[in-house]
């Protein structure tokens, strides 16, 4: 299977790609790629191209773009908002969820999240995520790359929520109202979110701010479910349902 790559810029027709930066680097030192090597590359507007490496230098890789590729995109857009939970648990969501399609990330500061570090410490971990997004998106060869913003107060967030968006927000104490029965009426061209609390879940004033914002709680089974599960389970059964898995 061929490397992926994402570039900074468009791909303009009739003229070579080039992999600068930490691409050539990874291109360079890391897989050791030969001049004839098959690669792909996604753009910055998020489209895929096959393409050939055709000259190497010390610092850069020429590629030959061959042919557009099929967008790896899903179709239905799904942003969670994750409720930000304690050590590296966020790496690993944010990976997962880039793997199965997830638009993007905000991360949340809710009553019973535990990190609380200062300005500078979360623009690093901002960078961190970032950047795991990007491998991920690389790794399971997406055409784009999932943004990964916050941590921001719940509010905020809610607030900024796209007009439209559907927004799912699995909760313990919800009985009646499950993801599958909703699923099953969601249009393909339907908006989503998806709102996880953090360890210990959201507060029932958490869930009926979220009510406000048109927030609709469902039940995920008699189950509990951990806070770094949660959102994947609820991520894949949308695909699933969407028909992103087929």
């Amino acid at each position: 299977m061929a490397h992926h790559f994402f570039l900074p810029g468009p791909v303009v027709p009739g003229e070579p790609a080039v992999l600068e930066g930490e691409n050539a680097h990874h291109a360079l030192r890391v897989l050791r790629l030969r001049v004839g090597e098959t690669i792909s590359l996604a753009d910055s507007q998020g489209q895929g191209y096959l393409a050939e490496i055709i000259a190497i230098h010390k610092d850069r890789v020429v590629a030959a773009v061959k042919a557009p590729l099929e967008s790896s995109e899903p179709r239905v857009k799904v942003t969670l908002y994750q409720g930000w939970p304690k050590g590296d648990k966020m790496d690993f969501i944010i990976e997962k969820c880039t793997e199965l399609g997830v638009a993007r990330i905000v991360v949340l500061n809710t009553e019973r999240s535990i990190p609380r570090p200062d300005q500078v410490a979360c623009a690093r971990r901002r960078e961190r995520w970032q950047q795991k997004a990007r491998a991920a998106a690389s790794q399971s060869r997406r055409h784009l790359i999932p943004a990964v913003d916050g941590p921001l107060e719940l509010q905020a967030a809610l607030a900024g929520l796209k007009p439209g968006t559907l927004l799912l927000v699995p909760w313990e104490e919800e009985r009646s109202c499950d993801l599958k029965s909703i699923l099953t009426a969601v249009p393909e061209e339907q908006e989503l979110a998806l709102l996880i609390g953090p360890e210990g879940g959201l507060s029932r004033a958490e869930v009926e701010l979220a009510r406000k914002f048109g927030g609709l709680p469902v039940t995920l089974g008699p189950r509990i479910l951990r806070t770094e599960t949660a959102g994947l389970v609820c991520l894949a059964a949308i695909m699933y349902a969407l028909g992103e898995l087929s």
